[in-house]
């Protein structure tokens, strides 16, 4: 009920009285003053007045289901949410969720990650209250080979959310989102199936929003949406806009179970079109120009000697000539 009424509160033009709470949802003021009580605990402010009712005057940073939830657009992506503060990894949740029976479209939420992991293995820097780590659990009813292209969709999805906020930012192939040539977000997809069925699929998105430090191992590289440019951002409404976006690209993506309809617009926000990139693939290396991505989510590369190459994601690894793009 917490989630209901936080959304009534966010809609209303102005103040909303108790008892109108009460018939909507069906429990006495007592309840209702509970609730009110909850949300100013977790640092809502709330405006009561006397013969008047309450009305939301400001909110907080909190990843929280509620919160999310009372932002959400959506019809089937992000719901339920799954929170926890902390978690080992939000990926790891998932797959759990999931081998109990957990319904496609189920996301889950922590504060902070123990082990986070991103591509290889390699951890993902995931400190408290500063970013969002985020698992969303999908039963596509497509064939496994098509699979890895979600994790495409994903990043179009997360470049719609943070490029509506920040200037800059692109998609470096396949799936990281990159602000000024540092990366902001890491995609990690994990799949569970069979020779020609899929039992799920869990993609795993990291964004570094308001984090202001980065170890030194990556802080080259690495930066997050308020170091690039000084401002905060409500992490819930980020959550809440990329589902948004991820519900009309996956939808998308399923009438043709590729990525047909969509090849235009990643190849519009591809960091990578029409530069030199080096390819390093099972230790051997070779540098070429970037043409985009076919309907198949390759990496079309025209080598020096005028033939293409389509570079399929997974054990490769796709750095500009100069640097990380």
């Amino acid at each position: 009920m917490k989630e209901k009424i936080l959304k009534c509160l966010r809609e209303a033009e102005d103040y909303v009285s108790g008892q109108e709470l009460c018939q909507m949802f069906d429990v006495s003021r007592t309840a209702i003053w509970k609730v009110m009580n909850q949300l100013k605990e977790e640092g809502y402010v709330i405006d009561a007045v006397k013969n008047k009712g309450y009305r939301l005057v400001q909110t907080p940073d909190l990843v929280t289901a509620e919160e999310v939830e009372s932002l959400l657009e959506t019809s089937w992506a992000a719901r339920p949410v799954v929170y926890e503060e902390e978690q080992a990894s939000t990926n790891q949740t998932a797959k759990m969720l999931a081998e109990q029976g957990a319904s496609h479209g189920t996301l889950v939420v922590a504060e902070r990650q123990v082990s986070g992991r991103g591509r290889r293995g390699r951890p993902w820097h995931s400190p408290k209250g500063s970013g969002i780590w985020m698992s969303i659990l999908l039963r596509p009813q497509i064939h496994p080979m098509s699979a890895s292209m979600l994790t495409l969709v994903a990043a179009m999805a997360v470049y719609d959310a943070i490029s509506s906020r920040v200037e800059g930012c692109a998609i470096k192939w396949p799936n990281d989102i990159v602000i000024d040539g540092r990366k902001v977000c890491g995609i990690l997809t994990e799949m569970s199936s069979e020779q020609d069925n899929i039992h799920y699929v869990v993609i795993g998105i990291g964004i570094n929003v308001n984090t202001d430090d980065f170890p030194e191992n990556i802080a080259s590289v690495a930066a997050s949406m308020h170091v690039i440019t000084g401002a905060y951002y409500k992490r819930a409404e980020i959550i809440a806009d990329t589902w948004k976006a991820f519900e009309k690209y996956y939808d998308l993506f399923v009438q043709t179970e590729n990525l047909a309809l969509m090849v235009d617009a990643y190849n519009q926000r591809l960091v990578n079109m029409d530069r030199r990139v080096m390819i390093e693939e099972r230790g051997h290396r070779y540098e070429g120009t970037a043409r985009g991505i076919d309907a198949e989510g390759a990496l079309l590369v025209e080598r020096d000697d005028g033939t293409t190459t389509s570079v399929i994601s997974g054990e490769v690894s796709v750095r500009g000539v100069l640097g990380y793009v």
